[in-house]
């Protein structure tokens, strides 16, 4: 497998890290997850000139990347604060899901995963298909007043 140019690797290291930040999330603690998925977009943008999210398998990765839908930061990721590389997470090194809409497979993997910066990151969150019930919202979570 070839090796991405350093100045692509450069390229991608410096927006992991601002739009971690940006976006109220931390990079894997796990470096090896880190440099894994870094060294992906950073290999799409030799091959594509964009960084399309490596962790996906597209038939035609040209036109996949036309659609803009994979391109890091994704689509899940400015709508739902959801990374399924697991590039962007908490601290902890989990997902966040609590966003998701039911059904989708970040909440069937990982359960509801809370947002430790809920006022950062989703710019796109008016696209969102779903908007689960903030937690603490059901009966059986409620408890009753004196």
């Amino acid at each position: 497998m070839a090796e991405p140019k350093q100045e692509s690797l450069d390229k991608m290291w410096k927006y992991a890290k601002g739009f971690a930040k940006k976006s109220g999330t931390t990079l894997h603690p796990t470096p090896a997850v880190t440099e894994a998925v870094v060294k992906g977009l950073a290999m799409h943008m030799d091959e594509l000139g964009k960084p399309l999210c490596p962790c996906n398998f597209y038939k035609d990765k040209q036109a996949e990347a036309k659609l803009r839908r994979w391109m890091c930061a994704c689509d899940e990721m400015q709508i739902y604060k959801y990374c399924h590389c697991l590039l962007f997470v908490r601290e902890d090194g989990m997902p966040i899901t609590e966003y998701l809409p039911e059904g989708h497979e970040g909440r069937e993997v990982y359960g509801i995963v809370t947002d430790p910066t809920p006022n950062k990151g989703r710019a796109l969150k008016h696209k969102a298909t779903a908007t689960p019930k903030p937690l603490g919202d059901t009966p059986e979570s409620s408890s009753p007043t004196s």
